[in-house]
């Protein structure tokens, strides 16, 4: 790739796959906040709050680091991992014929 973004997916696929050794869990199962949060019906939010504070805080608090952003990548995947249990097939978009624009 290009921009060798496939090294860079591989790098983040990496960093959440030491994640889970490393989160509270309540049970030994590894029941985690986010099943919490989902049975709430609120990781979305969670998420998106996260990523956002993380995309933030990258170049002020540690400076310009991979951690920042691996850890906003990963609410957003754990985002789009939610809206797709929610959602199994996603609405592609298409131009309205009476508008030209929006959802049918």
């Amino acid at each position: 790739m290009k921009y060798k973004e496939d090294k860079v997916l591989q790098d983040i696929q990496e960093y959440i796959g030491k994640t889970y050794g490393e989160h509270y869990s309540t049970t030994d199962e590894g029941f985690q906040v986010m099943d919490i949060l989902n049975n709430l019906a609120i990781d979305r939010d969670f998420c998106q709050a996260n990523a956002i504070k993380y995309l933030m805080r990258y170049g002020k608090k540690q400076g310009y680091n991979e951690q920042d952003l691996f850890k906003a990548v990963h609410y957003i995947v754990l985002l789009i991992s939610s809206q797709r249990k929610e959602q199994p097939t996603t609405k592609k978009r298409k131009k309205n014929s009476t508008t030209g624009n929006g959802y049918e």
